[in-house]
């Protein structure tokens, strides 16, 4: 099982992406961590990343496509992966289809509505002390305003505020609404209504996957 996540921030990808790499036992592949990886191996892709990163500069479409490209060509990759956070434009959905081991990709993207992703993610808290994490809605502080783990004060960071998130959304609307053109055309896409509880939301994943493959 091959699986690219499409969703804009707060839509539950990373909850449901773990659920997905413990059902079909294939792991989970996000730019992200594959770049603090590749740096951290001092790979030789990892090594041109850095150069970038280090100076505060975007990282080349054709360096990411190539870092995929090496990740899932890896024995743990052999029988699937799920991709999050990557293609984020046609040129690297169109790259991704030329990969040898990425024949049989398809495409799940999550839908939920504006109004509820500010409210997901301008719930979440961060204690300016130990920074631990805190969510409003699913993982309050027993006190309110106080971390559980040192009693230091929580703030909301300034990208978790309405105003910037939905600045956040509209960028990513942009960005995204011609990948998923680009596999619906395909005939690989299917959309998951990403509101609702966490289990059933799965239970829809399941289907599509189903239908899909």
């Amino acid at each position: 099982m091959k699986l690219i996540l499409l969703g804009p921030p707060g839509s539950g990808k990373g909850t449901q992406s773990r659920r997905i790499c413990e059902r079909y036992k294939v792991p989970q592949i996000s730019t992200g961590e594959i770049f603090r990886e590749a740096i951290r191996e001092r790979t030789p892709l990892g090594l041109k990343a850095k150069t970038y990163i280090n100076a505060g500069q975007l990282v080349p479409d054709q360096l990411v496509i190539d870092i995929i490209e090496d990740r899932i060509s890896r024995q743990d990759c052999k029988n699937g992966f799920v991709l999050d956070g990557f293609p984020r434009t046609v040129g690297q959905a169109e790259a991704l289809s030329k990969m040898a081991n990425a024949s049989g990709v398809f495409t799940i993207s999550f839908q939920v509505n504006e109004d509820e992703l500010v409210k997901r993610l301008s719930s979440r808290r961060t204690c300016k002390d130990c920074g631990t994490g805190y969510h409003l809605l699913f993982s309050p502080p027993k006190k309110e305003g106080k971390c559980d783990q040192c009693g230091g004060n929580l703030y909301q960071r300034d990208d978790d505020k309405p105003e910037t998130i939905r600045k956040r959304l509209t960028v990513y609307k942009n960005q995204t609404a011609p990948v998923s053109e680009y596999y619906k055309k395909l005939g690989k896409l299917a959309s998951v209504d990403g509101m609702g509880e966490v289990n059933k939301i799965f239970g829809l994943i399941e289907k599509a996957i189903e239908d899909l493959t």
